[in-house]
């Protein structure tokens, strides 16, 4: 019977969830996987429903969540187009390995000379020494959430530097 109530809920309101999913996300593909993936999540908890309305309250909530976080997931990710030159996996030429290294060199200099030595320290942490936010947040003595906001606004500041850098060059 708890079954048929999560079924019957998905079943009946999906145009419903497809329309919500996709007002967070452009591409149907990725709403179809989020309803999917909502009702996968769902279905170990479906013995708590007692009644269609739970059901699908929980699915509406679960759906709009997974959609914020593909969506954030997304705006996270740089995009760059697939250049066959540049990203072939051919044995790179002397002159490309100088051109990583004088970037790579570049984004250092910016870390150094724009972030502030707390943005330093959580960035180091989390993107080279692979730490988590809450041993970061933890040792810090911060919320995770200032960790996250600390973090972010590095990532920004190093983005737009390094575009200015780009723009000169």
């Amino acid at each position: 019977m708890k079954e048929e109530t999560l079924t019957t809920a998905f079943t009946k309101l999906r145009a419903r969830f497809t329309h919500l999913a996709k007002r967070y996300l452009a591409d149907s593909d990725e709403a179809d996987d989020v309803l999917q993936e909502a009702f996968c999540r769902l279905w170990p908890k479906r013995s708590q429903f007692q009644t269609a309305q739970e059901a699908e309250a929980m699915a509406t909530t679960t759906v709009r969540n997974l959609c914020i976080d593909s969506w954030r997931r997304q705006q996270s990710v740089l995009r760059v187009e697939l250049d066959v030159e540049r990203d072939s996996p051919l044995s790179e030429a002397a002159d490309e390995a100088f051109e990583r290294s004088e970037r790579f060199q570049q984004v250092q200099a910016i870390i150094a000379r724009e972030l502030t030595p707390l943005q330093q320290s959580i960035l180091q942490r989390k993107e080279f020494d692979g730490e988590d936010i809450a041993t970061i947040a933890r040792d810090l003595q911060m919320q995770q959430a200032a960790v996250r906001m600390h973090l972010s606004r590095a990532r920004k500041v190093i983005r737009e530097c390094y575009q200015q850098w780009e723009e000169k060059r």
